[in-house]
């Protein structure tokens, strides 16, 4: 009998001491609470994360000394040893410490009510989370600090540059190459024109030179106007002959005339509701500007062979590329007709006059084209640059377009040459000029302070470079105090080390 009872207490004492063991080594904060709230154990991983916190309320500790104080209002109760295992949300302790908490209700030894705490360290995670959450919230903000460090570095701004044109590239892909590409003041106005009546229903005519993109404004007029979701028509009426194109464009009964099998409806009928653009108007003869006149006026088509009036609701555009005002003097063309078609004018302007935005059209065709042609064509030379700048464009955008097209399928070694352009410039001194014109280019539009401050930028930095960034010489060539051209070095943000960098490498 007193051998059986050693051997229990060794057993006791055995179990006793492993579950001390276990008890440390789980790597949760364990707290055994007594039926008052108070921490009568902890485990080694509760005490290194908060430390001695025996005979304190175990809320004192999740929620410090404003939490609850009895048994009703704390989150878990030792009031029921039966209750099963419990789980509370998230719990802040501080600005560092999150956990995620849990408890057993259990009897002791002497049946007493205790509850075992479970809590878990979850702070990495939910500071991460945080991170992530200031980081979205402020994302416009980081995104503009990103873009500003790319511009200190030369080659984190090349990389940008490539970004940039992806990101070109996927928006031509995800909403068509009908965007008018351009910033020059011209374009920017145009297309503050074209929104501004867009969505109204008046009458556009759309003026300028061939190959100008007079389609394109029309496309865009559409798209934002509020029949966008409805039939869109074009017709050209250069290219129809005069004996079809009443009949195309307003439709015609059966036995109008011979092989009239059928009754067909035109143009305007189809487009009823919609948009009608009608390009090349200025070709239309008498007999049509008088029919076209009476759409605009009345709003009804008669089909040939009809004396019934059919009612249509359609908003008509047109283009031309002839002077319809000097057309409307020489009475080739309607002057009703004219006032009626030139509510809104819009006109497209030559390339020779918005020629800042030259490379950004080439750059955008060598893009589309390289693609098309499966060509490792990646940027424009200088020599190119010059040369598309110096010349005058007279077939205008679908002439560019042309030129860059012919160029990447005729390029080499991934590189096109002045020679792959195949253009041929009626001055034989403008050529020559070109690289001349190209430096000049820069003072467009800039006032004569701008100008003088670019000029003096660019040629202390030459100087500097020539002279490997040796301030005393510099100085002395430019007729400046030293004083003076450390203070324009300053202003123009000149660095004689990179100078004397750049002059190296020329060496």
């Amino acid at each position: 009998m007193q051998d059986t009872l050693i051997t229990s207490q060794k057993e006791v004492s055995r179990l006793a001491q492993n579950s001390k063991i276990l008890f440390n080594l789980l790597p949760d904060s364990l707290f055994i609470i007594k039926d008052n709230f108070v921490i009568e154990r902890m485990n080694k991983s509760a005490f290194t994360l908060f430390g001695s916190q025996y005979g304190r309320k175990c809320f004192e500790v999740l929620y410090g000394a404003e939490g609850p104080c009895d048994s009703e209002s704390c989150p878990f109760t030792c009031q029921n040893p039966d209750h099963i295992y419990g789980r509370m949300s998230e719990k802040k302790i501080n600005d560092n410490l999150y956990v995620e908490c849990g408890y057993v209700p259990f009897k002791g030894y002497r049946q007493d009510k205790l509850v075992l705490l479970i809590l878990r360290d979850i702070s990495q995670k939910k500071l991460h989370e945080i991170e992530l959450e200031n980081y979205s919230q402020n994302i416009e903000k980081i995104l503009k600090e990103k873009i500003a460090v790319l511009k200190q570095n030369e080659l984190e701004r090349e990389q940008l540059y490539h970004e940039v044109n992806y990101l070109k590239k996927e928006t031509e892909r995800l909403v068509g190459r009908e965007k008018m590409i351009g910033e020059s003041k011209s374009i920017q106005a145009l297309r503050d024109m074209i929104h501004q009546v867009a969505d109204s229903n008046a009458t556009i005519l759309i003026t300028g030179e061939s190959g100008t993109g007079k389609e394109l404004v029309a496309d865009l007029i559409h798209r934002h106007s509020s029949r966008a979701d409805k039939r869109y028509l074009k017709f050209n009426c250069a290219a129809v002959a005069e004996s079809l194109l009443e009949s195309d464009l307003f439709g015609y009964e059966k036995g109008a005339f011979t092989g009239a099998s059928e009754s067909r409806k035109g143009k305007f009928e189809e487009a009823d509701g919609g948009t009608v653009f009608l390009d090349e108007i200025g070709d239309i003869s008498p007999k049509m500007q008088a029919s076209l006149l009476r759409v605009l006026q009345t709003g009804e088509v008669f089909r040939l062979g009809s004396n019934k009036p059919l009612p249509v609701d359609v908003r008509i555009i047109a283009a031309t590329n002839s002077d319809l005002a000097e057309a409307v003097k020489t009475r080739k063309f309607r002057s009703d007709l004219y006032y009626r078609l030139n509510v809104i004018n819009l006109r497209q302007i030559p390339l020779r006059e918005r020629k800042e935005d030259i490379i950004l059209l080439a750059t955008n065709f060598l893009v589309k084209y390289r693609e098309r042609f499966n060509k490792e064509v990646t940027f424009l030379p200088d020599s190119v640059v010059e040369m598309l700048m110096a010349y005058d464009w007279p077939g205008n955008i679908r002439e560019l377009e042309n030129v860059i097209q012919r160029a990447v399928l005729l390029s080499r070694n991934g590189m096109i040459t002045p020679e792959d352009l195949g253009l041929k410039f009626t001055d034989t001194n403008v050529q020559d000029k070109a690289p001349l014109l190209m430096s000049m280019e820069k003072f467009r539009n800039r006032s004569l302070k701008e100008c003088i401050l670019t000029f003096e930028s660019e040629l202390i930095s030459q100087i500097m470079k020539e002279y490997g960034g040796n301030v005393e010489i510099a100085n002395e060539h430019l007729g400046l105090s030293k004083t003076t051209l450390y203070e324009k070095l300053k202003r123009y943000g000149i660095n004689p080390k990179e100078c004397k960098k750049d002059n190296s490498k020329m060496a």
